[in-house]
């Protein structure tokens, strides 16, 4: 783990407590280029009736609209909850450098699939924050339930 990974990992919290509060499920991530941040998004699916407005898919978005390219092959991904498979094949088509991620998804992530969906040259690193990563989701799923 990189020293600036908990720095970074704590604005991808930020934007899944704005998830949580538009009533979305509370996943956030943010992608950071050069040192700074160059995209960010939270689930937005109800919002938009969209079933592919994930975090990490609005945040590849608003980075590639950013650097005005579509590979973010020097950039870091960070995000709250293990990227879907759909998020990793997104991610994989913009050839993202490296991930890293908090809380797993043992019932829809990515790493359950083999081979993996990331691009070859992807490094992941997982568990940053986790607990509170994976605090969030509890709490926002116990709420849902009478």
């Amino acid at each position: 783990m990189m020293e600036w990974d908990e720095k970074y990992m704590r604005e991808a919290l930020r934007e899944a407590l704005q998830a949580a509060e538009e009533g979305e499920i509370p996943i956030g991530a943010v992608i950071v280029g050069r040192g700074r941040i160059i995209g960010r998004g939270h689930n937005m699916t109800e919002t938009l009736h969209d079933a592919t407005a994930h975090a990490e898919m609005i945040a590849i978005t608003t980075a590639t609209e950013t650097i005005g390219g579509k590979y973010l092959n020097d950039c870091t991904l960070y995000v709250t909850v293990e990227p879907c498979p759909m998020c990793a094949g997104a991610l994989n088509w913009s050839q993202i450098g490296r991930i890293v991620y908090g809380a797993p998804d043992p019932k829809r992530g990515h790493s359950l699939f083999s081979p993996s969906l990331l691009h070859p040259r992807t490094e992941v690193t997982s568990g940053v924050l986790a607990d509170e990563c994976a605090a969030l989701m509890t709490d926002f799923f116990k709420s849902k339930r009478p």
